[in-house]
Order: C-alpha cells, then sequence, then structure tokens
C-alpha cells in the first residue's frame, strides 16, 4: 500500500501504540500506519530528513494522529510546523492525547488541529472512537487537491 494512504501515528507511549493499533486491525481499518515515537521523528517523516531522506514527501499520510506529550518536541509544537509549511499545512491533523486541560484542548485548535480527541481509558470505548475516526478522516473526508 502506498504512503499517501497511510496514517502516520506520533506516539511515545508503547502501551498506547499498540491499542491504537489493535483498535485499528479490529475495526477492519488496513491502512499502512507508520509510528513516530517523538515530535522530531515525527517531522523527520514527514519533510524526508534524517532516516526518512530520499522519502518522496508528495505522498503525504490520510491523517495524523497525534500525541501531545512527546519527548524531543511538544505535538503543539510538531503541529506548528506542520501548518507553518507549505507542503503540509493542509494535512489533517487529530490530535489524540489522554489530556483534558482546557490550555491543551485551546492550544490544539489555535495552533491548527482539526479535531481534539481525549483517549477513552476503556478498550472497547477507544476501539470505537478510533472506528469513528477512521470511517471519518479515511472515508468520507474529502481532501484537497495536491498543489505541488
Amino acid at each position: 500500500m502506498s504512503e499517501e494512504h497511510s496514517i502516520l501515528l506520533v506516539e511515545d507511549n508503547a502501551s498506547d501504540e499498540e491499542l491504537t493499533l489493535r483498535a485499528l486491525r479490529k475495526n477492519n481499518i488496513g491502512n499502512k500506519v507508520v509510528v513516530a515515537r517523538d515530535g522530531a521523528a515525527a517531522l523527520d517523516y514527514l519533510f524526508a530528513r534524517g532516516a526518512h531522506a530520499g522519502r518522496d514527501t508528495k505522498e503525504l499520510p490520510l491523517v495524523v494522529l497525534l500525541d501531545l506529550n512527546l519527548p524531543k518536541m511538544g505535538g503543539l509544537e510538531v503541529l506548528r510546523a506542520i501548518r507553518a509549511d507549505e507542503r503540509t499545512k493542509v494535512l489533517p491533523v487529530v490530535i489524540l492525547t489522554s489530556s483534558k486541560e482546557d490550555k491543551d484542548l485551546a492550544g490544539g485548535y489555535a495552533s491548527g488541529a482539526n479535531s481534539y480527541i481525549v483517549k477513552p481509558v476503556d478498550f472497547t470505548q477507544f476501539a470505537d472512537a478510533v472506528r469513528q475516526l477512521g470511517l471519518y478522516w479515511l472515508v468520507l473526508n474529502q481532501r484537497p487537491p495536491q498543489t505541488t
């Protein structure tokens, strides 16, 4: 499957990563999932730097699932960098976090998030949230045409 039909999961917690991957599989979402475990790695992937040098930057993921509390570079900083670059400024970014803090919610939307979802603690609820995310962002949502 091409990378342009992929999901970029930016998550440093191995348990949350596995839960997300399990929930995607449970809901028959077969898109390739690229995992970045810190903010800097996410930007390296999107902008084809470092370990991802040479990757075709025209092939962007369908959606980025972005945690906020990340090592090296926080989620809001990653989001601002995504929005500041012409190649990724309209890339759908869903904040998927455990933070219910008003300042994080407000900061997420002010930085250009398309959606903000608090991770449910219960796996069944989490799987349902992932199913709805997949249905909306991977099936129903219409992406803008590529400009590059």
